[in-house]
């Protein structure tokens, strides 16, 4: 019978739309959370700004707050057309579902009504009976009874498929005029967030402008914050060696080896900050990451370039930072600036919080997850509130935004 292939390929068919509408579905969900995420950073982070004092900003901080702000814009609009393109493939994948399914339900009406004609041409209870009577034997007269059977169920079937095939159609010119209206405001959305991108260039572009004149000043303030920052990293893994040597001399080792000797205790808690990877909580409640992990061009002059060895969080005034996991404080560095470093070590793993202005704890102190260990420090220049976290196994620095939760 050729209803059979044929309810066969309907059903392929089915499954691979099914299959791909899925992945399509998924993506575009991803893309729509990235797209929120990113929205709410940016509203977070003016939100950080205002409450600053912008008057008392440095050309340099100020410089550093819009590079951020093009950098996450321009990340906005590059997401936003990712999602159009998609949607466009989607309203595409649908149009051309809606032809597909068109010439199968006008087939299968063609093929719906024959069977119907035939039907009533020999609808009468007597010709089938003829037409069993005609039967040469009985095995024929059974295979003829089962043929009407199943041309009875084939009717059924047919019609049943054109109903569900009706109502797919009518679904998926429903869902093509969603899709439009979704890429629609994607791309009102997109002009608008390039509007604002627009602004933001022009302005970094007059700022950048206005201090090329005293521009070595600048240059001394970026090397300068290089400099201390490079002191506090050196301290850092100053301190981290001699945890590391004293972790080989309890053991019995040399204390020149290069690797952590750790007890069964240590050796869990390492393994257990391992296994958290990715699901660590954020230092601070509420914050945006400024600066990356990595090496970055000054937003002032693009030769020079600023390395981080972690990341840069701008945050509420007064911001208590928390311990992003169970361990032992391992230092409490305090410079000649003030600026209070707190390290704390998890096995062979240390995490980092520099620029407090308070703390809580102290060395071999033994903290919990989320445990409070002080507070972020707020620059009396510029009113701004920044936490530099940073993320060690051993002496090699990580990112720390492979280790917390959606940073």
């Amino acid at each position: 019978m050729r209803f059979k292939p044929l309810k066969y390929i309907l059903i392929i068919l089915v499954l691979l739309s099914t299959v791909s509408t899925y992945s399509q579905n998924k993506k575009q969900q991803e893309l729509e959370e990235r797209r929120q995420e990113i929205l709410k950073e940016i509203q977070q982070f003016s939100k950080l700004v205002s409450k600053g004092k912008k008057d008392q900003r440095s050309a340099l901080t100020a410089a550093e707050d819009l590079d951020y702000k093009v950098s996450v814009r321009q990340n906005l609009i590059k997401l936003t057309n990712q999602q159009a393109n998609l949607l466009t493939r989607e309203i595409n994948d649908n149009q051309n579902r809606i032809t597909q399914l068109r010439d199968k339900l006008k087939v299968l009406k063609e093929e719906y009504a024959a069977m119907i004609v035939k039907s009533y041409k020999s609808k009468s209870e007597q010709s089938k009976v003829m037409f069993l009577l005609a039967s040469n034997n009985f095995q024929q007269a059974y295979k003829r009874l089962q043929y009407i059977k199943q041309f009875a169920d084939y009717q059924k079937k047919q019609s049943q498929i054109i109903r569900e095939q009706t109502l797919e159609l009518q679904e998926l010119n429903k869902n093509l005029i969603l899709l439009k209206e979704g890429k629609q405001q994607l791309i009102n959305d997109n002009r608008l967030a390039k509007n604002e991108l627009d602004k933001e260039l022009q302005e970094q572009k007059k700022l950048i402008s206005s201090i090329k004149s005293n521009l070595n000043a600048y240059h001394s303030q970026i090397k300068e914050k290089q400099r201390e920052a490079e002191r506090i990293d050196k301290e850092i893994l100053k301190l981290i060696r001699e945890a590391r040597a004293n972790s080989n001399k309890k053991a019995g080792k040399s204390a020149s080896s290069t690797s952590f000797a750790l007890t069964p205790e240590d050796k869990a808690l390492a393994d257990n900050f391992t296994s958290n990877k990715g699901k660590l909580p954020w230092p601070v409640e509420e914050g945006v990451v400024k600066m990356r992990f990595g090496n970055h061009p000054s937003p002032i002059d693009r030769t020079i370039t600023i390395k981080s060895n972690g990341v840069r969080i701008a945050t509420n005034s007064k911001a208590s930072v928390r311990a992003v996991f169970e361990g032992t404080v391992n230092s409490v560095i305090v410079p000649k600036n003030g600026n209070i470093t707190v390290m704390i070590q998890h096995g062979n793993y240390f995490t980092v919080y520099k620029n407090l202005s308070r703390i809580f704890v102290k060395k071999g102190d033994k903290v919990s997850t989320k445990q409070k260990i002080g507070e972020v420090l707020t620059s009396k220049s510029s009113g701004e509130t920044i936490l530099s976290f940073l993320v060690f196994r051993g002496l090699e620095p990580q990112n720390p935004s492979h280790w917390v939760y959606k940073m």
